[in-house]
């Protein structure tokens, strides 16, 4: 019996959870990631364009820091990055993927420029922004609530049906554009330029300022909100276990629904400032891959707005500062991308670092 008996054989390694780490090694560990990422993109710029390095890391920090506008416009793109992760954050929180965060913005920014552009002159100019801001939440509630109900009641594919009601917004974003522009560029140019009617004023002469104060005040709201309230809770039970949920009286359905209207609110909200604060028109790219973005900027964070903060920053700085090589070294952009990609993916590495430890078997039998 013993012979026939088959062995087993034990890998070298293996995983185990790592036991909580102080929060000064966590972040020793993301410094050294960072730093390696910088050394492995200053070879591939030495090897693909002969380029000094310290000159392109010069031009990353001015493509953010380099003159008062740049700095402002990096803090405008840090605001709608955050809107929308806080957006996404409390639906992924709870285990449900919302795939649907660039169509929702896409729809809610739609909804706000058919007000704009219908009736821009016709009512008076703070009616108008309510009217906007009230029509953009109203949209991306819609757009969130369809996937949201058919989740709870029928128990579909969140992440399939959020992804292809992006390709619908795109869609109708395309036909508005079609009718509003007959002469056929499919590009729309500033709406009310000369009245600036649906327009959000400036503050301290800072156009993007009001933006900006908004998202603030969001991110404490929502650190509030999943942290200390009832619904947080809920929140994160169902991302526990939905059972668990039931089990001590928790109406999953409902919380589901509750969640994901939340979610197409903000996402209608960041369309909402970026067609009134921001573009003054609208495009099928009016969020600029953000709404993938955010997932990534929200599960750094682990879900906390706070932290949020620090990796929209992080995104943001970036994806400026890459901007900005490509256009002083005259390099396709997709080198920047590059460059990007490479950082980002040190830092979503040491992550795992953090969290896990490779042990030896030998180890594992020792104990």
């Amino acid at each position: 019996m013993s012979k026939n008996k088959k062995e087993t054989k034990e890998p070298l390694f293996h995983l185990a959870k790592r036991p909580a780490i102080e929060w000064w090694k966590a972040w020793l560990i993301r410094g050294a990631a960072i730093i390696s990422s910088l050394i492995v993109c200053a070879l591939i710029i030495v090897v693909l364009t002969k380029q000094n390095p310290l000159e392109v890391y010069a031009a990353l920090f001015k493509g953010s820091f380099g003159t008062q506008r740049k700095f402002w416009a990096m803090l405008q793109k840090l605001a709608i990055l955050l809107c929308i992760s806080l957006a996404v954050t409390p639906a992924f929180k709870m285990k449900f993927w919302n795939l649907g965060a660039e169509g929702q913005v896409l729809f809610g920014g739609l909804c706000s420029m058919v007000l704009m552009f219908e009736i821009g002159d016709k009512i008076p100019n703070l009616l108008l922004i309510i009217a906007m801001l009230i029509a953009s939440i109203l949209g991306g509630i819609l757009w969130a609530l369809f996937p949201a109900v058919l989740k709870a009641k029928w128990g579909t594919n969140e992440s399939l049906f959020t992804l292809m009601m992006n390709y619908i917004a795109i869609q109708l974003v395309s036909f508005a554009i079609m009718v509003w522009v007959p002469s056929g560029s499919s590009v729309m140019g500033l709406v009310n330029s000369s009245t600036k009617a649906g327009w959000l004023p400036s503050l301290l002469g800072q156009k993007y300022l009001l933006n900006i104060i908004v998202v603030a005040v969001l991110t404490i709201v929502m650190f509030i909100y999943l942290k200390y309230s009832k619904q947080g809770y809920e929140i994160s039970v169902v991302g526990e276990s939905e059972n668990t949920a039931r089990y001590i009286g928790i109406n999953v359905k409902k919380v589901i629904i509750r969640t994901m209207i939340l979610s197409g609110a903000l996402c209608g909200l960041a369309g909402f400032l970026l067609v009134a604060g921001t573009n003054h028109t609208i495009s099928k790219d009016l969020a600029g891959g953000d709404g993938f973005t955010a997932i990534m900027v929200s599960w750094l964070a682990k879900f906390n707005p706070i932290t949020m903060v620090v990796t929209s920053f992080l995104i943001a700085f970036l994806q400026r500062g890459a901007g900005e090589i490509a256009t002083n070294f005259n390099l396709n952009t997709s080198i920047a991308d590059i460059l990007t990609g490479i950082i980002i993916f040190f830092i979503i590495g040491c992550e795992f670092f953090i969290n896990y430890q490779i042990k030896s078997t030998k180890e594992k039998e020792g104990k």
